[in-house]
């Protein structure tokens, strides 16, 4: 069985809505939604790590009833930017996850990383509608998620580009005659280079993508590829298909967004700019389509359409996801964390950037993580810390032979 509710709620326009990581790449383009046409939207929450200016801004162009900024220290400074408003500002992480749980009928889980599961499963428990853009959510703590949905009665909404593509085109009714999922990705600013100059590549060149604007950690991920791994774990999570069943493509243009191949023969992608305010919009609006502002393709226009296998030699953490996943149980968080801390290292320059997959592969070998089926977030957490803990000595050993 697929895992998405297929069905949703009813709702009456205005929705209600929160924001999950709001000052970030994928919030910002939804406050922008938002922000034209704010009549069909009652904002109950934004949150944010630590950008109170741009966070207590959003709050008053959006007429926000809660702010959140997840460090506790800028609570003063939150407070004083929103001084003359009936906005209430908050702060910390208990706050975060009291904003998932005020009564928004649509919430953009949009906090990158582990930081961002206990308020996207606390939403999903209430029994809202989750737009998920949080890969790491659903990697970490997939069974936990999926049966908080089901419980509830909520539904998640896939906002990742992929999955929303496959969200788009997969016919429910049909999925006993779905041949594979195609998941497609640029390959990032690497995917020309030998393994001699990608061991040279400096944070810099790795951000440098070619295709999308995102934020340093989903940046390095696409650069390394473990963006699609965990898009292929996820894949697996969401639409009920086995790996064998989930294919991954190079596809450099970034026009097509994913596909679904059928037995019949039919393939059916959904196509749009490279923009993120394309699926963000058919989140938003689901299941009724709005307007949105991103580009629109003029198919006169477009350079050739070209498609490739990637090449695991040089993009390692491909084959670390998919051996994750048949692994199961605590594997995926194991590879999460791992992968956090080496994308963080790298960014500090204490490692180098092949070096991040290599360490990512030495804590999921020297792993005693169980495979049994994770039960509750408290073994989540636990199996983060772990790994973490696991990581850095990888890297601190690392740091003493170079």
């Amino acid at each position: 069985m697929g895992m998405i509710r297929w069905t949703a709620p009813s709702h009456e326009k205005p929705r209600s809505i929160t924001i999950l990581g709001s000052t970030g790449s994928v919030g910002q383009s939804t406050a922008d939604i938002v922000d034209r046409d704010p009549e069909s939207y009652n904002v109950e929450a934004l949150v944010a790590g630590n950008s109170v200016e741009g966070l207590a801004d959003q709050a008053r162009r959006l007429r926000a009833r809660l702010a959140v900024v997840a460090n506790p220290q800028r609570y003063r400074a939150l407070k004083d930017a929103l001084a003359g408003t009936s906005i209430e500002a908050a702060a910390g992480p208990e706050a975060v996850v009291e904003a998932a749980s005020r009564p928004a009928d649509w919430v953009m889980a949009a906090i990158v990383g582990f930081a961002g599961l206990e308020s996207t499963l606390v939403a999903a428990r209430r029994g809202a509608m989750v737009a998920l853009a949080n890969k790491e959510a659903l990697v970490c703590a997939g069974r936990l998620m999926m049966e908080a949905v089901e419980q509830s009665g909520g539904m998640l909404l896939p906002v990742d580009s992929e999955h929303n593509a496959i969200f788009q085109v997969f016919e429910a009714s049909q999925r006993h005659a779905i041949d594979r999922l195609v998941l497609t990705g640029s390959g990032g600013p690497f995917r020309d280079w030998s393994l001699e100059e990608m061991a040279s590549a400096t944070p810099e060149q790795a951000l440098a993508h070619p295709n999308w604007d995102m934020g340093p950690k989903i940046s390095i991920d696409s650069a390394t590829m473990m963006n699609k791994g965990l898009e292929f774990i996820e894949a697996n999570l969401l639409f009920g298909l086995p790996p064998e069943q989930i294919e991954i493509v190079i596809h450099r243009q970034s026009v097509i967004h994913s596909m679904v191949a059928y037995r019949d023969g039919s393939v059916l992608a959904q196509l749009g700019t490279p923009d993120m305010r394309v699926p963000i919009s058919h989140a938003l609006g689901w299941p009724a389509r709005i307007d949105g502002p991103a580009a629109r393709l003029d198919f006169t226009d477009l350079a050739p359409l070209t498609f490739e296998r990637p090449d695991s030699s040089r993009f390692p953490s491909l084959r670390l996801a998919r051996e994750a996943l048949v692994l199961g149980g605590f594997a995926p968080i194991v590879l999460n964390a791992a992968n956090e801390v080496a994308v963080a290292a790298f960014l500090a320059r204490r490692i180098g950037f092949l070096d991040i997959a290599r360490i990512v592969e030495d804590v999921l070998a020297a792993s005693s993580a169980p495979t049994a089926p994770v039960e509750s977030l408290q073994q989540v957490h636990a199996a983060d810390l772990e790994a973490r803990g696991r990581a850095e000595e990888a890297i601190r050993r690392h740091s003493l032979t170079n």
